[in-house]
């Protein structure tokens, strides 16, 4: 590529970024306002951007990207690179590594998440979403509301996101976890249940109909 056709590339890059937003962003069934209290960007400022008026950048496109819970990558644009069967990038927080799962857009988002040991006490957060955890290995200590409890391999948890919360690796090494969030409250649908249960409660009600 040639000097003259590096910047045009780049306008053209840019010029996209604005209805790519406004798309991830309707996906979501979210709303301008929303994304302003999620993000701490104005609504006028969102909106210039997706209209074009605005020229994106990394200070506006990262609480953006946090707060679809998308890689940075799927704003702008980037082409895949290599091998398609390869996973996204991971995502690293604050020393927590994430490696999504899931490439499509909306609903339920899955990744496998890595919790380093750390210090420090817990400072719970709220925010719009439900999640679901599940212990792969290590302990992991969630503080839910009034509720602090230490998860081990094989143990599941699920909440709203919108009740104080805070989770970090309870033991001396980093905890494993599955995450499955869904930012608008999406949940999981359980379409099957094991035939067992099924039994056990025709026995409970035909214990209850004979008392």
């Amino acid at each position: 590529m040639s000097e003259t056709e590096e910047p045009e590339a780049m306008d053209q890059v840019l010029t996209e970024v604005g209805p790519r937003l406004r798309r991830i962003r309707k996906e979501r069934d979210a709303t301008l306002a929303g994304l302003s209290a999620a993000t701490g960007i104005s609504v006028s400022t969102l909106s210039r951007l997706e209209s074009g008026h605005r020229k994106p950048s990394l200070e506006l496109l990262l609480p953006i990207a946090r707060a679809h819970q998308v890689p940075l990558d799927e704003l702008v644009g980037a082409p895949p690179v290599g091998d398609p069967r390869v996973r996204s990038k991971p995502i690293v927080r604050g020393g927590r590594t994430m490696l999504p799962l899931t490439r499509q857009p909306g609903g339920l988002q899955a990744y496998k998440v890595i919790e380093p040991a750390r210090s420090g006490e817990p400072d719970p957060r709220t925010h719009e979403g439900y999640e679901w955890l599940y212990i792969l290995s290590g302990r992991l200590r969630l503080v839910l509301g009034d509720h602090d409890v230490v998860l081990g391999a094989g143990e599941a948890a699920e909440f709203d996101t919108r009740v104080p919360h805070w989770f970090g690796s309870a033991g001396d090494g980093p905890v494993e976890f599955l995450s499955l969030f869904g930012p608008q409250g999406e949940r999981m649908h359980v379409r099957a249940r094991p035939a067992r249960q099924k039994g056990k409660a025709e026995q409970k009600g035909k214990a209850e109909g004979e008392s």
